[in-house]
């Protein structure tokens, strides 16, 4: 019997064989990738690709007893705070992580975050409002600490912050 390419039957078990080898050899390289990118579970949900990355050396140890409560603790209340003006927020900040550990910062209107440069600069809009709280203010007199400072107090390992469309920007606090 022969198939249409005027091959055999096994001819044709041979090319499926061949498609299967060629599809693995294809595929393996995707498939050993995929446990890396598994790790950030929020990427994609939350905001786009990290697309750029950096390292912050905090000059402040954790305190003692910042566990996940006073991480989420401290995120509901930011949250509260911005609900409160009489204006929409332009930011939405959540703790994720087993550990609540991993805060992440999207931008909610075109304009705010569309940069790492503005997205720098609300950092610095939130290290001034953190340096007005009783706790930076009896930590830190002299207004040295910046809001990645005070993160690290509260036991959060790193920030994400996006515009929420086009970029994503990480920052592991050590």
């Amino acid at each position: 019997m022969r198939g249409e390419c005027g091959q055999g039957i096994g001819g044709r078990g041979r090319i499926r064989g061949f498609l299967a080898v060629l599809a693995a050899v294809l595929l393996l390289p995707i498939l050993l990738a995929a446990p890396a990118r598994a790790q950030d579970r929020h990427e994609g949900y939350y905001y786009p690709e990290v697309t750029s990355n950096e390292m912050y050396h905090s000059r402040i140890n954790t305190l003692p007893d910042s566990d996940r409560t006073r991480r989420i603790g401290f995120v509901t209340g930011v949250t509260a705070g911005q609900t409160e003006r009489p204006y929409a927020p332009i930011t939405a900040m959540f703790a994720k992580g087993t550990d609540a550990e991993k805060l992440i910062l999207v931008g909610l209107q075109n304009g705010p975050l569309d940069t790492l440069y503005r997205a720098r600069a609300v950092l610095a809009m939130l290290t001034a409002t953190a340096r007005t709280t009783a706790v930076f203010r009896d930590l830190d007199p002299q207004s040295q600490y910046t809001f990645l400072d005070l993160l690290k107090l509260l036991g959060f390992t790193q920030i994400t912050v996006s515009d929420g469309k086009t970029w994503a920007h990480r920052i592991d606090i050590h």
